[in-house]
């Protein structure tokens, strides 16, 4: 099935880890045609996604981004719009979490740790991109949620609050968008596949992996392909949903 993404530019946010979902997101769409902007906080990283990308035959350029810095998510996509001149597909996929524990022992700069990267960083990066999609009457914009955020998790509700908020961000945003010709929708992982647990304890680790389905971890080429359904033609119809996945 043509998906219908050959030449569209697609700007990936978190694309720098080589074991997260933003890097399978960046390959996934590649392969698919796109031109991607690899953006991470991680230059390094994004650069060797960035590689990756021109490797399959497309275009690709590295940019250095924390998406809690309005200053630096401005840059961004400025530079993208001179490399590229046009964003089609906007996906926030940075994210992460301080390490999980009782909410009565937080403290507030372990809240905005967690809000302003898992929320806050996704209203920057959408709220510089918007404009642009808005002048052209076209755009998708899919944002990576959590399964906690659908359904919390004992021990992350710092995390499962920031995501909670995308997915009701997501819903709210696709009803101004959709006149103009934008799609918003978001998907929610199960435990991933990733590096994202690493630091975690063992204990919560395991209590996470039991929501999967059959035990099975979440890969980024699951993610990959679900971005790519909702960030194509053959899901036009499609707005203000959360996959789960």
């Amino acid at each position: 099935m043509d998906l219908g993404l050959k030449d569209k530019v697609a700007l990936v946010t978190g694309a720098g880890s080589q074991a997260g979902f933003g890097k399978g997101i960046a390959l996934t769409l590649a392969k698919e045609g796109c031109d991607i902007i690899a953006a991470d906080i991680d230059l390094k990283g994004a650069e060797q996604t960035a590689a990756e990308v021109k490797a399959l035959g497309r275009k690709a350029i590295a940019v250095k981004a924390d998406v809690t810095s309005r200053t630096e998510v401005n840059n961004m996509v400025k530079a993208a719009l001179e490399q590229f001149g046009k964003i089609d597909i906007l996906v926030n996929n940075a994210g992460g979490s301080t390490p999980p524990h009782n909410f009565a022992e937080t403290d507030e700069e372990e809240w905005d740790k967690d809000i302003n990267l898992n929320l806050r960083g996704v209203l920057n990066c959408t709220r510089e991109v918007l404009p642009h999609m808005v002048s052209r009457k076209s755009g998708k914009v899919v944002n990576i949620s959590s399964v906690g955020g659908l359904m919390g998790v004992a021990g992350g509700s710092l995390y499962c609050a920031a995501k909670a908020g995308v997915i009701n961000f997501t819903a709210s945003l696709a009803q101004e968008v959709a006149e103009s010709g934008i799609r918003v929708n978001c998907i929610a992982p199960a435990l991933g596949n990733t590096a994202f647990y690493d630091n975690f304890p063992a204990e919560w680790t395991e209590r996470v992996k039991a929501m999967g389905a059959a035990g099975r971890t979440t890969t980024p080429q699951d993610i990959g392909n679900a971005v790519a359904f909702l960030a194509s033609d053959v899901s036009i119809r499609i707005a203000g949903q959360c996959l789960r996945v």
